[in-house]
């Protein structure tokens, strides 16, 4: 499949069409050895050996301070190391005339984010759309962050103003209408959530989040459990270990009054993902549905000790 061009790529191509000539990556020993480092460090920081990688970057930063793709791998470092005030100092020598400027801004609205600065980080992207209306990129990542919150309003206007300008949607797109979908199932907006995951699910048919969210809805609604159970079982099939994904082949299961198979699938699940309320409630449930009612208290117990959603408390 086809993948997004690179900011960087498409402005190189931009300049060699209008009869430019690319400047040379080092131009003097200096420079060379500063793209050595940044080389290493780069490297170092994305194979885990993250305090030596930022060391060679901030050295071939020392030697060529104006390096942005330097900068923002050190930034990225600080991010995995969850340094943000440190990443959001690496961002800000990011020139805004760069091809990159775009997508810096918006990680560090997410490194503010992980600040627990919500508004200024929505701040940050929403002046990024006031100088760039017809750019999807702040929008997806409005919509991503209000999500985050619980914001499914706002989420969803930001996801639809961003799928608005998708002439041809293609199989890059289908995030934007996964997630739209998630904002509008939250709302119990059902008939266009499920339009969105179907669209989502076109544009890219093995995903898992998508298999997973449309089947898990529809066994929740006692909807197409047939056609449910096959896109659970291949979202499974996709990525075994997921908790998430197991339990929805459980609660199918269960739904359709499989108890032997639910506990099986909802016991391996609690095994992956022990701190989930809901994937507690519902090896409970099954527990009790076969008898096993002393578990079934101990699982619900366990269920409520995990702090849930109020309504699931009740």
């Amino acid at each position: 499949s086809k993948s997004a061009p690179h900011p960087l790529s498409e402005a190189l191509l931009a300049e060699i069409d209008n009869g430019g000539t690319p400047p040379l990556m080092a131009t003097d020993p200096t420079e060379g050895l500063a793209e050595v480092f940044y080389g290493v460090g780069d490297a170092l920081a994305g194979e885990g050996g993250l305090d030596m990688g930022i060391v060679f970057l901030q050295l071939a930063i020392y030697l060529k301070p104006d390096f942005p793709l330097a900068h923002i791998a050190l930034a990225e470092a600080y991010e995995t190391a969850k340094k943000y005030d440190a990443e959001i100092e690496a961002f800000g020598h990011i020139p805004e005339d760069s091809p990159l400027w775009i997508n810096v801004q918006i990680q560090k609205a997410f490194a503010l984010n992980s600040l627990e600065k919500v508004d200024e980080a929505k701040a940050l992207l929403e002046k990024i759309l006031a100088k760039s209306p017809k750019d999807g990129r702040p929008m997806d990542a409005l919509g991503n962050l209000l999500r985050s919150h619980e914001r499914y309003d706002e989420a969803h206007e930001y996801y639809s103003r961003a799928i608005d300008l998708i002439d041809e949607p293609t199989k890059q797109n289908w995030a934007l209408y996964y997630s739209r979908g998630v904002c509008n199932e939250r709302l119990k907006n059902w008939p266009q959530a499920e339009a969105d995951f179907k669209q989502a699910l076109e544009l890219a048919p093995d995903e898992s989040l998508i298999l997973n969210y449309l089947g898990y809805s529809w066994v929740d609604q006692g909807m197409n459990l047939k056609q449910a159970m096959d896109y659970i079982r291949k979202a499974v099939k996709l990525k075994p270990n997921d908790g998430y994904y197991v339990d929805s082949l459980g609660w199918a299961h269960y739904r359709l009054g499989n108890m032997p198979a639910a506990v099986e699938h909802l016991e391996r699940a609690v095994e992956l993902r022990p701190d989930d309320p809901i994937i507690n409630d519902h090896l409970g449930d099954a527990y009790w549905r076969v008898g096993r009612k002393l578990e079934a208290r101990y699982q619900w117990g366990q269920a409520l000790w995990l702090k849930p959603e109020d309504d699931l408390i009740k």
